[in-house]
Formats: C-alpha cells, sequence, structure tokens
C-alpha cells in the first residue's frame, strides 16, 4: 500500500508511507491515447524525427518536437518502459537500496546506467534534472487531483518550471489491467517495442495467470486473503478498494479481507491501521505482505502476536507490491504468485 506526511492522512500520504513506515514515525504523528510517433519500435527513437503528443490521464497532453529521448520518470514507470526498450536517463524515487543495489521498484533496469534525482521521499535534485535538458517528465498518479507521485508538491512549480512537459498515468481507483495499456501506449509513443515476441508472450503469461487465479478463487472460495504492511507500532490493513492490484484480483474471485469502511475512513479511506496487539482482528488463511524496502519484512517482524497468526504458523505469506511495475512481464509473476499460494493454501482461520 502506497505514504506522505503524517499531517494528512491521504493516500498520498500512506503510500509515501513506503517510505515513512520505514521511518517508524510518518503515520504516528489499453485505453486511448493520442500519441504519435515515427519510432521504429525498436528503442527510444532518439534519432527520430516528427512532433510527438501524448493524451495523459489528466487530460492533459504533452507535446515536443521531436518524440523524447532524454526521459525523466518515477522510478516504477522507468522499470516499466525499460521492458518495453524505452530508456530513461533520469529517475526518481526508491532506485537503490543502502548496499546500493538495485530496488524491488528498478526492475531489471542497470541503476548505474541512470541519474538519480532523489531517492527518498520528498528528495528531488532540480539542478541535476535541468542539466538532464529533460523531454519529458513522467509519473503516475495515486489520486483525482492529478498529483504526480514522488514529485514534492513544494518544488512542484521549479520543476515545472524547467520546461518538459509532464505526463501522468493514473493508478488510482481502477484494476491494474487499465494502467497496463496506458503504459503500453505510451511506450509505443516514446517507440518502444510494444508488438515483439518477448512483449507479446509477456502479455499472453499474463492471461493465462489470470485465467489460473480465477479458477484457483472459484475453486476455494473460502479462502480468505489480507493484504497488510508491517511499520514499527502499526500493522496496515488495506482494503481492494483503490488499489489496482487488489482491485483486479477482487475482480478475479478472490475473497480479500475488507476492514468497515468507519475504520478505513480513518486512513483515508482505503486501510485501517492496527496496533500489534490486534492484528489478529480479522482471520486470514493467506496474508499479502507489503515488500517495498522502505517497510518492515515479515522476517524482521518481532512481535510475537504476529507469529502467532494462523498463517503465518501455516507458512501462507507472500510477498505483494503496492505500487506494481506496469509491465505484462511484470505483472504476470503477481498474479502466479497469488494463484499458486490459493491453490496450495489451507484453511487455518
Amino acid at each position: 500500500m502506497p505514504l506522505a506526511r503524517a499531517t494528512h492522512l491521504s493516500r498520498r500520504g500512506v503510500l509515501a508511507a513506503g517510505g515513512a513506515l520505514g521511518l517508524g514515525a510518518a503515520l504516528a504523528a489499453c485505453g486511448s491515447d493520442d500519441g504519435k510517433t515515427g519510432g521504429s519500435g525498436s528503442g527510444t527513437a532518439a534519432a527520430e524525427s516528427g512532433p510527438w503528443s501524448f493524451k495523459d490521464d489528466r487530460g492533459q497532453t504533452a507535446k515536443a518536437g521531436k518524440v523524447p529521448s532524454n526521459i525523466v520518470a518515477f522510478v516504477g514507470v522507468a522499470a516499466a518502459l525499460h521492458d518495453y526498450g524505452v530508456q530513461a536517463k533520469g529517475v526518481f524515487g526508491p532506485t537503490t537500496t543502502k548496499d546500493g543495489k538495485a530496488d524491488v521498484q528498478a526492475g531489471d533496469m542497470d541503476v548505474s546506467k541512470v541519474t538519480v534525482l532523489g531517492n527518498e521521499w520528498g528528495q528531488f535534485n532540480i539542478e541535476k534534472y535541468a542539466a538532464l535538458a529533460p523531454d519529458v517528465l513522467i509519473s503516475t498518479m495515486f489520486d483525482d487531483a492529478g498529483t504526480l507521485w514522488y514529485v514534492p508538491e513544494e518544488s512542484k512549480k521549479k520543476i515545472l518550471a524547467v520546461g518538459a512537459p509532464s505526463v501522468g498515468v493514473s493508478v488510482h481507483d481502477r484494476q491494474m489491467t487499465e494502467p497496463l495499456q496506458r503504459m503500453l501506449a505510451l511506450a509505443k509513443s516514446l517507440g518502444g517495442d510494444v508488438t515483439g515476441d518477448k512483449v507479446q508472450q509477456a502479455k499472453k503469461r499474463f492471461e493465462d495467470a489470470a485465467a489460473r487465479l480465477r479458477a484457483a478463487a472459484k475453486a476455494k472460495p473460502d479462502i480468505k486473503v489480507m493484504a497488510g504492511s508491517a511499520g514499527q507500532d502499526l500493522f496496515y490493513v488495506s482494503g481492494t478498494n483503490l488499489s489496482i492490484d487488489l482491485e483486479y484480483f477482487k475482480a478475479l474471485g478472490v475473497n480479500f479481507v475488507e476492514p468497515p469502511e468507519q475504520a478505513k475512513a480513518k486512513g483515508g479511506g482505503w486501510y485501517e491501521s492496527l496496533s500489534w496487539e490486534n492484528v489478529d482482528k480479522y482471520p486470514a488463511d493467506i496474508i499479502m505482505m507489503d515488500n517495498r524496502t522502505s517497510v518492515i519484512q515479515p522476517a524482521g517482524i518481532t512481535q510475537g502476536t504476529w507469529k502467532k497468526l494462523p498463517a503465518v504458523r501455516a507458512g501462507q505469506v507472500i510477498a505483494r507490491n503496492p505500487e506494481p511495475i506496469l509491465s505484462y512481464d511484470k505483472c504476470a509473476p503477481l498474479l502466479e504468485d497469488l494463484a499458486k499460494a490459493v491453490e496450495n493454501a489451507k484453511k487455518v482461520s
């Protein structure tokens, strides 16, 4: 589940708590486009000429005199575009871990070959950004207000004043398939390869995995799944509304724990925060845990109440990325992992 500052617990706030949860204190206090390209489909089409435009999910049309080659993007967007052969020059958001390795949100990108403008929430080096002479700035959006994810509100005007058009891909209140199609359309407009064998195989793998998950959920309708995220003092239970992965999984028939509306309202309308003493509030047979490096991973949870949960004792805990990398290659395994977990799950709740 994607957190911001504790001053207002909006969904953007909790998503950034992916960054703030790790600090332990944050919460305590293909859709159509009008992209045009002369690209060959073999890369970023930097050498191609001719005008470029793309209508984003804010209804705004980004335009350039040629297909953008100096691309700056949120790391997860850059990772998705990479899977279609489109290379970003600059990224922002969780890109490297403390030991210098690629963060889970960087996908298959070689993080040594991109300029990192900021690795944590609130970081965005405007000088480095300007030096890249960006042609376009791309990020996801977790609200209806068109807020570009990980672009700091306090410096947004200065960032946009550099002059590059911006593109926002919505990952708010819709199923995973829609932003997947939008990212594919964006990659196509940027000269990416969206029709080659690798992409077609990944798309088929995704479709097969969706069918497998639907069948597994139908065969075991009583298996209850809970989506959680671990902080130092609190455990967060996500409802399915607003999250692109959970909404899609639910549509395929997965039986999720759903916090009541009054409880979710306290968390911005989509999650409930529980003390570790009350982590057993909701019976669950499978627990999907936030796998981002900014939050505590299951192996690092020391609370005895967690270790006593039936799903934990049964070894029925799997990883979940609340900010999926939006390529078929990266989303197919998410479906496969959940399908396998449901197929093998024992009723323990």
